[in-house]
């Protein structure tokens, strides 16, 4: 057993102790087991230097045409691509059906065609993703005992994540921990992806208290009213950006939101095969052409320490297509 969670053991009492550990452990386990081995190589691991996308020739711009024809027809028997048309493949909502990964589709071969589409390394590298976020997360949740906000709720931690879509994962983050230990705000521009993982809070019986959905720009990001989170959690934004002074922005503002001791959590990709073929195939949630642009840890790390923060570490999913950091102090 880790020091932290003997920590959060002397929290709790009796048989409430023993369900909250039984409960982390699990959790924990269950995450560590699909991102613990790049994260023990995480100052190791090297990442792969900034990339763009390769404008196309003339060649270039027939093939993706067709390519895009293509996924436009025989493609929407996918529910996954029906989705990422209607709501964009960079949305909230796109992520949470490759989360659930449960291939569907129309004719038969539909379904096919969407488990094609879910197995992409782009996709399975952000369940990878989720995986080592929660395990962070859990690291961050039982390394504090939580400012508790506004209501005085001491052993509570808050967490904000300023860019969660329908925040399934943050539900799976308050479940492996005791009652009352985790509550959440969920902030999203995408009203529709709110409201998707509202109703599913509530179906979980996940209170209003427990977690809240807010609209909310993660690029001018406002005081929540119950308090200075203890953490905040930015994943999936930073990788959208093209434009670097508007990361370090974030960053610093971010920094100014957090309680005492807080934590920033963000996600950074440092490299992607399919890069091209996302840029001048796939629209985004503005329908336009999903343009991303990597960056290497040591980057990202750098916006970190740049906006003040002390403590600064990283680590790569099991793919090793996205880079988890912490930041710290």
């Amino acid at each position: 057993m880790t020091p932290q969670i003997a920590k959060a053991v002397k929290t709790e009492k009796g048989a409430k102790a023993a369900k909250a550990v039984k409960a982390v452990k699990a959790v924990k386990a269950a995450n560590i087991a699909k991102a613990s081995k790049s994260a023990r190589s995480a100052k190791t691991t090297q990442a792969s230097p900034t990339a763009r996308v390769t404008p196309p020739g003339p060649f270039g711009r027939v093939k993706w045409a067709a390519n895009r024809a293509l996924l436009k027809s025989v493609g929407r028997l996918s529910k996954g691509v029906r989705i990422g048309y209607r709501y964009g493949f960079d949305s909230g909502t796109m992520l949470d059906y490759v989360y659930v990964n449960k291939a569907q589709g129309a004719l038969g071969v539909g379904a096919l065609i969407d488990r094609i589409f879910l197995n992409a390394v782009g996709w399975r590298a952000i369940r990878a993703r989720r995986a080592l976020l929660l395990a962070t997360l859990d690291e961050e949740i039982l390394a504090r005992g939580g400012s508790g906000g506004q209501d005085g709720r001491g052993g509570s931690v808050f967490v904000l994540d300023v860019a969660g879509g329908p925040g399934r994962y943050l539900q799976q983050l308050i479940a492996g921990h005791p009652e009352g230990r985790v509550r959440v705000e969920c902030r999203d521009l995408a009203e529709a992806g709110l409201r998707q993982g509202e109703l599913l809070a509530r179906e979980r019986g996940l209170s209003a208290e427990v977690i809240a959905y807010e609209v909310g720009d993660a690029l001018d990001p406002k005081p929540p009213s119950s308090g200075a989170p203890d953490v905040i959690v930015v994943s999936g934004l930073y990788e959208l950006l093209l434009d670097e002074h508007r990361i370090r922005e974030s960053v610093q503002r971010l920094r100014g939101l957090l309680a005492p001791g807080g934590s920033l959590v963000f996600t950074t990709q440092t490299r992607h095969p399919q890069l091209d073929y996302i840029a001048h195939v796939l629209p985004n949630r503005d329908g336009e052409l999903w343009e991303m642009e990597c960056r290497s840890v040591e980057e990202a790390e750098r916006w970190a320490r740049d906006a003040g923060f002390g403590e600064v570490e990283s680590a790569m999913e099991a793919v090793g297509l996205f880079a988890v950091t912490v930041a710290r102090g």
